[in-house]
């Protein structure tokens, strides 16, 4: 197999993710583009584009061309996958490679073919679309073929994929816009009802990771964040807390855990005993706030564990889904030849 032949690719609402075979994790940038408005052309894309978000000039504007999990920007968006899989490959590769592109399990047709198009721009030979959940699980090193019922809860940035697994397949699956994108949006709500303070994407992402809580914290935690006084129009620093995190994420992160719950409620009951055995997994960057696992555990009464790596099981995943279909394949072959000797 060539250089560089088999990529997977995890494309978020928040970061770009890029797998090669045999190299593990090769690019993790933020799925942002700026671009030129006047000449139309890309400045930058990924890290260097993400630090320019909000502090732009009028004729550059810093776009991320994917929301909630699917793509709004066609363009940009086959912009920005073909610079990413270049900048894996590199020049030297002269084969087209096959890219298995990880998508929310709830995207329509017309979506997933919007994703499908998009990858053969930007140079695949040929393209495999998985099912977030799914890539998910392999990644985070369950063994999706074998009869038994796992559940993943994969917490992204523009969605939360929550599906039951069996035999290679979903039984069933719920997908949510709200994560860690959200979780944001929630934190810059609350500090500008509660404090008058408007705080820009960047630094609620911030105060997110670091003392961002979903389950009540033993040893309270604090972080100074300077954001514009809505009243006086004027810079002011501020002492946020775990507490007052808790408060703001209260709502995103009980609308989560309930749909957990309806999960449950709906999976077989042989599968949903295997889950209670095996316990439920999270993966994605959203599953890194503190507390959650705790949250899910105490409201299913499931043990919940976070994956390990989390972030990057979804391209993990999706990069071994290729060599998946192509071991399934074979043991099929081998399964039918028994079955007619």
């Amino acid at each position: 197999m060539g250089f560089g032949e088999n990529i997977g690719i995890d494309l978020g609402t928040a970061t770009v993710l890029v797998y090669i075979k045999g190299q593990g994790i090769v690019i993790r940038e933020p799925s942002v583009v700026a671009i030129d408005r006047d000449t139309n052309t890309i400045l930058s894309v990924g890290e260097e584009a993400r630090r320019m978000l909000g502090r732009t000039p009028g004729n550059i504007v810093a776009i991320r061309p994917l929301r909630e999990g699917v793509i709004s920007n066609y363009e940009i968006t086959e912009k920005m996958l073909k610079y990413f899989i270049q900048k894996a490959i590199g020049k030297r590769s002269f084969v087209k490679p096959t890219i298995a592109v990880c998508v929310p399990s709830s995207v329509t047709e017309v979506e997933k073919r919007a994703v499908e198009d998009a990858t053969r721009q930007a140079g695949a030979r040929r393209v495999h679309i998985i099912e977030e959940p799914i890539a998910a699980a392999i990644g985070s090193g369950i063994d999706i073929s074998k009869a038994h019922g796992s559940m993943v809860v994969d917490i992204g940035g523009g969605t939360t994929d929550i599906a039951v697994i069996s035999l290679g397949g979903t039984v069933i699956s719920k997908s949510l816009k709200i994560a860690g994108d959200n979780f944001d949006d929630a934190i810059i709500k609350y500090m500008r009802k509660k404090h008058n303070v408007l705080i820009g994407e960047r630094t609620a992402e911030d105060l997110k990771i670091k003392i961002g809580t979903a389950y009540e914290r033993s040893v309270p935690v604090s972080l100074d964040v300077r954001g514009r006084n809505l009243i006086t129009g004027l810079p002011k620093n501020i002492t946020v807390t775990s507490d007052e995190m808790h408060d703001a994420l209260k709502e995103s992160v009980t609308a989560i855990c309930e749909s957990v719950h309806t999960v449950l409620e709906k999976t077989p009951p042989e599968l949903a005993s295997d889950i209670a055995d095996r316990g439920i997994v999270m993966t994605g960057g959203g599953s890194l706030l503190y507390g959650l696992d705790k949250l899910i555990t105490s409201t299913t009464g499931i043990n919940t564990i976070v994956a390990e790596d989390s972030v990057s099981c979804v391209a993990i995943g999706t990069g071994q889904y290729i060599e998946f279909l192509t071991e399934g394949k074979r043991g099929a072959e081998l399964a039918s030849k028994k079955v007619f000797e």
